[in-house]
């Protein structure tokens, strides 16, 4: 791109660089510190804008005043940014899902609780007010850095908004970090996102749906003791087996969740 381009497209370029990797969380708080405007929009090695994503993100902030977290459709692709490589837009289900418009924040709270159910993070656009608001990203989640701030925005009252319509592209690929494709018994990050899980879920779910993790977790922490992590075939049925079988708490909670009126105090159950 050529320098004068650059100018008429940007009105302030900055680099910023630390002397050490210190992970995804603590970048995310330089940009926002280092940014002057109202409003961010995160973009990573693997996503592309679309034409008109920042003018459609601002255009519905302006339609939706209350909205300081907004979402919106993602065109997934394969590898590469060309139209053989599209896959399709997702979610596909709204508003059948998190975003519905019923919900409220303290809903989208506890049903993220239970789950990251985000899977369009890049589309993520935010008030730099509402993020300093919560105390901006925990650095000491070094490689998870999404699903602990959607609990933080959520649990204090912000509500997450999205619009049903493409703003950014995301592109699939056996490097990204955040690949899905692995094929063994344990996951090789389930032990950082359990502990994660500890600290930012477990202490507001009901102590059987969090004892009901914290068993799985020790099955594989066996699994992976004995070097039977990166196992399938029969293995992987035994451990699913075990940990959806043989787990006491799976039991306590269907027990709870059939009890009159437990589905109406929470989305827990």
């Amino acid at each position: 791109m050529a320098r004068a381009e650059v100018k008429n497209r940007f009105t302030r370029i900055e680099l910023l660089t630390v002397k050490e990797n210190t992970g995804v969380s603590a970048n995310c708080n330089r940009i926002i510190n280092a940014a002057t405007s109202e409003w961010i929009k995160f973009i990573a090695g693997d996503d592309i804008l679309l034409p008109n994503c920042i003018a459609d993100n601002r255009a519905f902030a302006e339609k939706n005043p209350e909205a300081k977290v907004i979402f919106s459709q993602v065109k997934l692709y394969k590898e590469k940014f060309t139209g053989s490589a599209y896959i399709r837009d997702i979610p596909a289900n709204y508003p059948d899902n998190l975003m519905h418009p019923e919900l409220t924040a303290k809903d989208q709270f506890e049903l993220l609780l239970l789950a990251d159910r985000i899977n369009y993070t890049p589309s993520y656009f935010f008030s730099k007010q509402a993020v300093l608001a919560v105390g901006g990203y925990e650095e000491h989640h070094t490689g998870i850095e999404d699903y602990p701030m959607w609990l933080k925005l959520t649990k204090a009252g912000y509500r997450l908004h999205y619009f049903h319509h493409p703003t950014v592209g995301y592109r699939m690929h056996a490097n990204a970090l955040n690949n899905n494709a692995w094929q063994g018994t344990v996951r090789p990050d389930y032990n950082k996102i359990h502990q994660m899980r500890q600290q930012v879920a477990h202490p507001y779910l009901p102590w059987e749906i969090a004892a009901r993790e914290n068993f799985a977790f020790y099955v594989a922490r066996i699994v992976t003791f004995f070097n039977l992590h990166q196992r399938t075939g029969m293995v992987k049925k035994a451990y699913r087996f075990i940990i959806h079988y043989l787990n006491p708490f799976n039991y306590l909670y269907h027990i709870k969740k059939r009890l009159p009126g437990s589905h109406r105090a929470s989305h827990f159950y």
